[in-house]
C-alpha cells in the first residue's frame, strides 16, 4: 500500500501543488486507513478493500469520539485517494460511492471584537528591539490583511510594493492574490524593511526574521500570536485563523461587498466565505434589541 500513498502524495505536491502541510495530513489519514484494514481484515491488496471495509473503519472513528469534522476529512481524502487509484488504474470500482458523509455542526467562526484589537495595537505591548518590531508586525499582518499563517511565512521581501500600497500573497494551489494594505501599515512595512537591512548574516529572502537571520517558523507565529491575544481576549482560541476570522467579520461588519472579502481571502468559492455573515446578522441582531422599543 505504501508506494501506493507514496504515488499519491507526490501527485497532490507536484501535479496539484497543494502545500506540504495538506499533503502530510493526507498521508496521515490513508496510514490510519491502511493500517485499520490490515489490523481488522489482514487486507493487503487494494483491490479487495469495499464499501463495507471502511464503514468498519469510520464507525470506529465514531467509536473513538472523532468529530463529524475530521471524518468528514478522511471521507474526502478516500475519495481523492480513489479518483487518483481510478486514474492511474490501479483500481477499476470505486467503494466511495456509497460512502455518505455526516452533516457537519455549523460552528461560527471565532473573532475578537474591535475594541480589544484596538487596545492592542494601541497600547505600548510591543518593545522597541528587533523581536518587538517582528512581533507587531506579525498581529498586523494578519489582522489587516488577512492571510494565513503559511501565507505570511511565505511573504518575501519582492511582494510589497510600497508604492502601489499591496503586498502579493501565494495562496493555496500557488494561487497569487493582491491585498491592499492601508498607509499605516505601508509605513510599518518600510520601517521593517529598513532595520532587517541591517541584520548580519540573513540566510533567506523572506521578510519576517530573526535577529540572527533566520526565517521565521510556523511554531512562532502562533506562539507569538496567542501571547499578545491572551492580553485582551478571554475567547477559547487564540491562533493566527483567529486574526484572518477578525479580519473578515471586521470589514463585512464595515458593509464590504462580500465577493470583495472573498478576492481578499482568497477563497476558491463564495459558500466558504459566507460563513462570516452568520456573526454580521448575530452583530445586527443585537443592535435591533439594543435600539427598537418594541425589541
Amino acid at each position: 500500500m505504501q508506494h501506493l500513498i507514496s504515488g499519491f502524495t507526490d501527485y497532490l505536491q507536484y501535479e496539484k501543488r497543494y502545500s506540504i502541510h495538506t499533503v502530510q495530513a493526507y498521508q496521515n489519514d490513508l496510514e490510519q486507513f491502511f493500517l485499520f484494514i490490515r489490523s481488522q481484515f489482514e487486507h493487503t491488496d487494494i483491490k479487495t478493500i469495499s464499501h463495507i471495509h471502511i464503514r468498519s473503519w469510520l464507525a470506529q472513528l465514531k467509536e473513538m469520539e472523532t468529530g463529524s469534522i475530521s471524518i468528514n476529512r478522511k471521507i474526502s481524502t478516500l475519495k481523492s485517494f480513489y479518483r487518483f487509484l481510478l486514474k492511474k488504474e490501479f483500481v477499476v470500482e470505486n467503494p466511495m460511492g456509497k460512502i455518505i458523509s455526516p452533516k457537519n455542526s455549523k460552528r461560527l467562526p471565532v473573532f475578537v471584537n474591535e475594541n480589544n484589537m484596538a487596545n492592542l495595537m494601541e497600547q505600548p505591548l510591543f518593545s522597541d528591539d528587533f523581536k518587538g518590531k517582528t512581533d507587531k508586525l506579525i498581529l498586523e499582518l494578519l489582522y489587516q490583511t488577512g492571510m494565513r499563517r503559511a501565507e505570511l511565512l511565505g511573504l518575501q521581501l519582492v511582494n510589497v510594493d510600497a508604492s502601489n500600497k499591496t503586498v502579493k500573497v501565494l495562496g493555496k494551489g500557488n494561487k497569487e492574490r493582491l491585498i491592499p494594505i492601508q498607509t499605516e501599515l505601508c509605513n510599518l512595512l518600510q520601517e521593517y524593511i529598513l532595520v532587517r537591512s541591517t541584520v548580519e548574516s540573513l540566510t533567506h529572502s523572506n521578510l519576517l526574521t530573526f535577529e540572527n537571520g533566520k526565517p521565521l517558523y510556523e511554531k512562532y507565529i502562533y506562539l507569538t500570536v496567542k501571547k499578545y491575544l491572551s492580553l485582551i481576549t478571554t475567547i477559547d482560541k487564540k491562533s493566527p485563523h483567529v486574526l484572518r476570522h477578525t479580519f473578515a467579520t471586521h470589514i463585512l461588519n464595515k458593509g464590504a461587498d462580500l465577493n470583495a472579502v472573498k478576492e481578499l481571502l482568497g477563497h476558491a468559492n463564495l459558500s466558504a466565505t459566507q460563513v462570516y455573515t452568520h456573526n454580521t446578522i448575530e452583530k445586527l441582531k443585537e443592535v435591533h434589541k439594543k435600539a427598537h422599543p418594541k425589541a
